[in-house]
């Protein structure tokens, strides 16, 4: 017996040591888990905020009167776990750009930086275009058409600083007429910040220039320079032909002698020539092609399949313009987007969003009925993930469409909008053209919250529609398009419906249901 006992123990410490010998030699490779770390909201005083979580970069666009040195912060949020880097009432000196490393198993450097926009003028009779600011060698240099005398300009405007706020030494600049020589100025604002400015006057070779074209499919603007105050303008032809046609003064904009104007009713894929012209005179002749117009891509919401619970907006076999929230949605309930043959004009299909809770009891969540251009990407717990966008790089100038909406007192609120609550819901149609390198994430998790933001600098062109009226028979709507600059081009489209304006904050009204049918692009104002 003892032998066997001590057989036992033999073999019990042969297997131990085995064990630690074996342990000794295992490393930990199991990884820690990827979080990515974001700065979800820095609110300041005197500005705006612009994330961007591809670069991690958090820009502020500030007030031109704020001092950059001493800028008060009022609200700092990151990624549920981590503690906010930045505390409510610290003032930052961002006169250069601040970096922040954000931790939670992997390290993430986000960068806050401060952009300050401040609106310089220098203008003066006779002026041929705007000013030409050089900010970093302070420096200002304004043109006057070729006929102009040099030593008798007259000053209109000059602010080289902030408004209100910069002193400006005005034996420098008192009756200044003789611009043969540079002149000096000296500013200061914020109490101590000091700038000597060069500015200068310069005669043009020409009284009037004709600049570039922004060629789009039915539309074009045009642009030039004339002499201030003179009468200045546009005349434009098919370059087949030979007769010029004068473009209406008030399709036209003239600021400092920088003249734009707007010509509609052109035709697609022709060649146009065009010239400006300041008095008698005109500038050289210049040519553009228009391009053609690009169909918004099914927007006649008559293709679907479904793939067990999931109703998917596009043909089987096909590729995907439009998706929605279906897949978030059916994982505790049946598809809040789906199709249906109510349209409004009695053809084809429609597409129905209904906002209501998903889940059993209390267990569930919110949902918003939803449609977009891009792809659902993933369910992140009860929350999704999606790439807002599809590449398109036209530019249309209206979008319409039909819809239908009955509202819903809103029952779901989430923080910040308590406010809401009992109010009626509220339906959203917006479009966006920008020029983004990939599609936009979106997430609604509210932990690692990111929304589509309509300032965000890529937009070129945007519109929007809300109603929280209930219509029972389907209206027509026009959006045009508001391009906040006419010569970049887009490489994606964004396009969103939602029966509920807050659902990305799940917030809105069980009930709310929006119908969408028919939706098209116009190129031509």
């Amino acid at each position: 017996m003892k032998n066997k006992i001590l057989h036992i123990s033999i073999l019990s410490i042969c297997i131990l040591s085995s064990l630690q010998l074996y342990t000794s030699c295992i490393s930990n490779d199991i990884p820690y888990p990827v979080i990515p770390i974001r700065i979800l909201s820095l609110e300041v005083e005197g500005g705006s905020t612009t994330i961007d979580n591809n670069t991690r970069t958090v820009t502020l666009n500030m007030d031109e009167t704020v001092d950059l040195r001493k800028v008060t912060i009022t609200q700092c949020t990151v990624t549920e776990g981590i503690e906010a880097p930045i505390a409510p009432g610290t003032v930052l000196d961002l006169s250069t750009p601040l970096t922040y490393t954000l931790s939670l198993y992997q390290d993430y450097e986000w960068t806050v930086q401060a952009v300050q926009n401040i609106e310089r003028l220098f203008s003066v009779e006779k002026q041929m275009g705007k000013a030409v600011f050089n900010t970093q060698t302070h420096q200002v240099l304004a043109y006057i058409s070729r006929s102009s005398d040099i030593r008798t300009v007259k000053v209109k405007k000059l602010k080289l600083g902030p408004a209100d706020i910069t002193e400006i030494n005005e034996t420098q600049v008192a009756d200044v007429t003789d611009f043969t020589l540079p002149k000096t100025v000296t500013i200061t604002y914020h109490g101590d910040i000091k700038e000597t400015w060069t500015v200068m006057v310069s005669r043009s070779d020409k009284n009037v220039v004709t600049n570039e074209a922004d060629a789009w499919v039915n539309v074009a603007w045009l642009h030039g320079n004339g002499e201030d105050g003179a009468d200045n303008g546009f005349e434009i032809r098919e370059s087949s032909q030979t007769e010029w046609t004068k473009v209406s003064k008030e399709n036209i904009t003239e600021s400092e002698g920088t003249l734009t104007a707007c010509v509609s009713g052109l035709k697609a894929t022709t060649s146009y020539t065009f010239r400006a012209y300041s008095g008698d005179e005109y500038g050289d002749e210049m040519t553009f092609t228009t391009t053609s117009a690009v169909e918004l891509p099914d927007g006649s919401f008559d293709n679907w399949h479904q793939e067990g619970k999931i109703w998917n907006p596009w043909a089987i076999d096909t590729t995907p313009i439009w998706d929605s929230g279906n897949d978030g949605a059916t994982t505790l309930g049946d598809s809040n987007t789906q199709p249906t043959g109510d349209t409004w004009n009695g053809k084809g299909q429609a597409a129905r969003l209904e906002s209501k809770f998903v889940g059993v009891g209390s267990i569930g969540k919110f949902a918003a009925g939803n449609l977009f251009i891009g792809t659902y990407k993933e369910t992140d717990g009860s929350n999704g993930i999606l790439d807002f966008g599809k590449p398109f790089t036209a530019r249309p100038t209206k979008l319409r469409g039909h819809y239908k909406y009955t509202t819903a007192p809103i029952a779901y609120v989430s923080s910040g909008y308590e406010h809401l609550k009992e109010k009626p819901d509220t339906c959203a149609i917006y479009v966006a053209l920008g020029d983004w390198p990939e599609p936009v994430e979106i997430r609604t998790n509210p932990s690692n919250l990111a929304v589509f933001n309509k300032n965000d600098s890529h937009v070129i062109a945007y519109a929007e529609f809300y109603s929280g009226e209930t219509t029972t028979e389907y209206k027509s709507f026009e959006l045009t398009l508001d391009y906040r600059d006419t010569g970049r081009i887009p490489t994606y489209l964004i396009l969103v419906c939602s029966a509920s304006k807050f659902g990305d904050y799940f917030v809105g009204g069980p009930g709310s249901i929006l119908y969408v049918d028919d939706f098209s692009f116009e190129y031509d104002y």
